[in-house]
């Protein structure tokens, strides 16, 4: 069974995402097109990478990721296949594949040359260059078919927490807030661990507000609190299932989230200070 998976920040009002469909199916009506996501932010490529980091690792080894983000037609820009961690993602070489691996080598990545010569036409990447090399790698074919090997492709640095030794404190950012408006750091529970090493108690900071528990998941925060409702609408900080913290509100919706009540926005600071 052959898989592609298609993320992009189209939004779902225009044609694009069907016209993608369209010429996948053009080729090979077999394949099965599964949607990640078409609602990423205008060319944010810090949110696309969280969303394919946390999605892709469900699917079979060997699925096809077309990443259609920032993507639009740039002669001065290389096409990318990157094969990692047995899987096939196709993007623009615009550093999105760096946010997504930053911590993971890739096995290969190869310039698509697929419309390389002088007379053809791009009008739109996402038919033109990645659905062909999408459907050729689903088909079982070989991305050397395709393109030509290379070395590396454009490096982005993802926003990492630092600790800061003489105020033993950590200093971590806001990376992504979700659909439920809860608000993901890039502060990893084993970077927490491992700065908090030796010291009882620690507080987390953040505009002028601060919280001094961490539960381990939104059911540890459901089971101590349902037993008391007077704490509905409660703040609380947690290791999300991507082992991020991750500030909540306790049956918080996007009106009446942590976004929305703490006002915290993507690129602020959190701080979490241990003594």
């Amino acid at each position: 069974m052959s898989i592609i998976t298609l993320t992009s920040d189209f939004g779902n009002l225009d044609y694009r995402v069907a016209a993608v469909k369209g010429s996948i199916l053009s080729l090979n009506q077999k394949v099965n097109i599964i949607d990640i996501t078409h609602d990423i932010q205008a060319f944010n490529l810090v949110q696309t990478s969280y969303i394919v980091r946390n999605a892709y690792k469900h699917f079979p080894k060997n699925s096809v990721h077309i990443l259609s983000v920032d993507s639009f037609h740039n002669k001065s820009r290389k096409n990318i296949v990157c094969k990692a961690d047995g899987h096939y993602f196709i993007a623009a070489d615009n550093g999105l594949l760096s946010l997504i691996f930053f911590d993971i080598k890739p096995e290969a990545i190869y310039e698509i040359t697929l419309n390389n010569r002088f007379d053809d036409i791009v009008n739109f990447t996402s038919t033109d260059v990645f659905v062909p090399a999408a459907v050729h790698l689903a088909n079982g074919g070989l991305p050397e078919v395709i393109g030509r090997k290379i070395d590396t492709a454009k490096q982005l640095l993802f926003p990492k927490p630092v600790f800061n030794d003489s105020e033993k404190m950590i200093i971590g950012e806001v990376t992504y807030i979700d659909n439920f408006g809860n608000i993901i750091s890039n502060i990893s529970k084993d970077f927490f661990e491992s700065s908090g090493k030796g010291y009882e108690n620690f507080t987390i900071k953040f505009r002028n507000l601060s919280l001094s528990r961490i539960f381990l998941s939104h059911t540890e925060v459901v089971s101590d609190w349902e037993r008391e409702t007077e704490f509905h609408g409660q703040s609380a900080a947690i290791f999300n299932d991507s082992q991020l913290l991750e500030l909540t509100i306790y049956k918080g919706s996007k009106k009446n989230g942590a976004k929305s009540l703490f006002g915290l926005n993507v690129g602020e600071n959190i701080y979490i200070e241990f003594f």
